[in-house]
């Protein structure tokens, strides 16, 4: 273990083995960022006693009060909302995001030649931007975090070992798109490198980093270690190539945590010699809280904020999580929650309002769609299927007056961005909407529930994904191509591209539908079970053992044979305690991180327990890594 500037301490014998991530720069940045960790823990307790004092009172969460000032700002909450602050204009390389991709820039356990491939990938793809994730697709098992950055400092400086990767990936990419689009995509590879806009998402606030902590031995802020990292290697190369330096923010609850991401990066830019305001932000409007704040958010960012994104995955996780102490709110099947659905819509439409109310420039932001999940790996008739599905679902996107979408695969992008192209419009800046509203009505409507299924076979989606995942999870794939047991071998059901987000959400309906004894609106004959029957204990033990013996049976195809006895049993584990524990987690990803690298389920059951009991007890999340020393 190494000591850095007296201020961080370095896992291990990693401080060595990463000096090209690790370099003095780097170390720098992190030590000039440290004083910030516990001002942010404190923002964290804060989210854990306001969301157990809504339980306690049994209170929803409201918008602001208009005459108060939103913290960490001398901005004024009325203020925010009538665009009396001073946001971004849109940086060139941003005016026109139609497609952004979104992946990781490495892969599990691989060399540097073929894990660099991943940012080759990225930047031939087409899309238009391309967020590199640090977070929710990320893998964390052993170095992959370091690689990742590794990756990105060698495919942005277009390093030998780069470009080597990249002309082979072009030539594949070309065959891969002659059979399916009957035409090649790239013409030439170099010239398409820099195509795309390069973006980075670090880590939420919640989240705790795995080899760099304070040197009293306290957790250190994935985001400053993500943020300091990307940044001390890349925004020299980056303004060298005219490019911005942009990115995205997640899992932000509030306008207060925005005016601390804004303080924390100001602290960077001013570290690093850089004008306040010169790195660009997205913020993911993930969390339920968030919708009730976006003006707000918008404000504390200021000459930073370029747009939101509304991803669906997080976001119905957080509307679950806010409600789990109100019995009568209870979810349907998570296929039933699409982007149109009550909440959903509401939520949507209030986003879109948000960036089309103008600054006090008279500047609007932008909105990037949410996820596009299907990959084209299949029979003819799923593909046709499943690509039909997805352009239709950009389509409504682009009509509602998205500028743009993400794609969770490269070969995505020639599949949706077409419907942008057809339009042709750069982006959809200022398009009229009405204003937004703060009223009683609003508020309801963001946690508006409708008429959907909740059938078993629902649960049997549920849990045999959020299983799956789990799996995937402690194998280093924190993006896998997944879907439910019963349909492994089916090729006309597709494989869907999910990553933590999609693994939260099915936990937390789970708790919902036992906690609250849900009731089945469907008969199921072949399960024995009418419409009514409770979702109760005994069913739900039931239908995990069912789910955990058929992946148990699959192919190494679909479950690697050597997980059967490693991390699946261990993704079992967490899965049964967080549905049938009476306190629900906040987060699945605590009880993940506490397991990464842990193949012992008697010491994973143990970890898994004193979580359990500490945030039971107390509401302290455990996130540090255990098994740093």
């Amino acid at each position: 273990m190494a000591s850095m500037n007296g201020t961080v301490q370095i896992r291990g014998d990693l401080a060595r083995q990463y000096d090209d991530v690790y370099t003095p720069a780097a170390l720098d940045a992190i030590a000039a960022l440290a004083e910030l960790n516990e001002p942010r823990l404190d923002l964290m307790r804060r989210r854990i006693a306001r969301r157990a004092e809504r339980a306690r009172e049994r209170r929803r969460i409201d918008f602001l009060p208009p005459d108060a000032t939103i913290a960490g700002t001398d901005i004024a909450v009325a203020g925010a909302r009538a665009g009396r602050f001073t946001g971004s204009a849109i940086p060139g390389d941003l005016q026109r995001q139609w497609i952004q991709g979104t992946g990781p820039g490495t892969k599990p356990d691989a060399p540097l030649p073929r894990s660099i491939r991943n940012v080759a990938y990225a930047l031939l793809s087409g899309a238009d931007g391309w967020m590199f994730d640090g977070e929710d697709a990320l893998g964390q098992t052993t170095t992959m975090s370091l690689d990742n950055q590794r990756n990105l400092r060698l495919g942005i400086a277009r390093a030998p070992e780069f470009l080597a990767a990249a002309e082979g990936v072009a030539g594949e990419m070309n065959a891969w798109a002659q059979g399916f689009l009957k035409r090649p995509i790239i013409d030439d590879w170099r010239a398409q490198l820099d195509f795309t806009t390069t973006i980075f998402r670090a880590r939420g606030l919640h989240l705790d980093d795995r080899h760099v902590r304070m040197a009293d031995g306290a957790g250190l802020s994935a985001s400053i270690v993500d943020a300091a990292l990307y940044l001390a290697a890349n925004h020299a190369a980056l303004r060298a190539r005219g490019a911005s330096i942009v990115l995205y923010l997640p899992k932000i609850q509030t306008a207060e945590e925005a005016a601390f991401w804004h303080r924390l990066l100001t602290s960077l830019e001013g570290h690093l010699g850089l004008a306040t305001g010169t790195v660009k932000t997205y913020v993911l409007v993930e969390q339920l809280e968030a919708s009730f704040q976006l003006m707000e958010i918008r404000a504390a960012l200021g000459a930073r904020f370029v747009g939101f994104n509304t991803g669906r995955w997080d976001y119905i996780n957080s509307v679950a999580d806010a409600m789990a102490w109100d019995g009568r709110f209870v979810n349907p099947n998570i296929d039933a929650i699409t982007m149109t659905y009550g909440y959903m819509r509401a939520y949507e439409d209030r986003v879109r309002r948000a960036v089309n109310t103008p600054d006090a420039a008279g500047r609007c932001a932008l909105w990037q769609g949410g996820m596009e999940p299907n990959i084209p790996v299949g029979s003819a008739r799923g593909v046709a299927a499943s690509m039909a599905k997805a352009v239709a679902g950009a389509e409504r996107e682009q009509q509602a007056g998205a500028s743009g979408k993400w794609v969770a695969h490269w070969k995505m992008v020639h599949v949706v961005r077409p419907v942008w192209e057809r339009v042709g419009e750069v982006n959809q800046l200022g398009r009229q909407f009405g204003p937004l509203t703060y009223s009683t009505t609003d508020a309801a409507g963001l946690l508006e529930l409708e008429p959907a299924p909740r059938t078993i076979r629902g649960a049997r989606d549920l849990l045999s994904v959020a299983l799956q995942y789990g799996n995937a999870f402690g194998q280093g794939m924190q993006a896998a191509a997944l879907k439910p047991a019963d349909h492994f071998g089916d090729d006309d059901v597709l494989y869907l591209m999910e990553d933590m987000a999609t693994g939260e959400i099915r936990l937390s309906i789970l708790w919902e539908w036992l906690r609250k004894g849900a009731t089945l609106t469907d008969d199921d004959p072949e399960a024995g079970f009418e419409a009514g029957a409770r979702f109760d204990a005994e069913l739900f033990s039931r239908l995990l053992d069912e789910e955990y013996g058929k992946l148990l049976a699959a192919a190494d195809r679909d479950v690697h044979e050597d997980s059967k006895t490693t991390t699946l049993p261990i993704a079992r584990e967490i899965a049964g305690t967080y549905v049938g524990s009476p306190v629900k987690a906040p987060w699945y990803i605590d009880l993940l991180n506490l397991n990464l690298d842990n193949h012992d389920l008697d010491d994973a059951r143990a970890r898994i327990r004193r979580y359990v009991e500490e945030f039971s007890r107390n509401g302290t999340r455990i996130t540090g890594n255990l098994d740093f020393s």
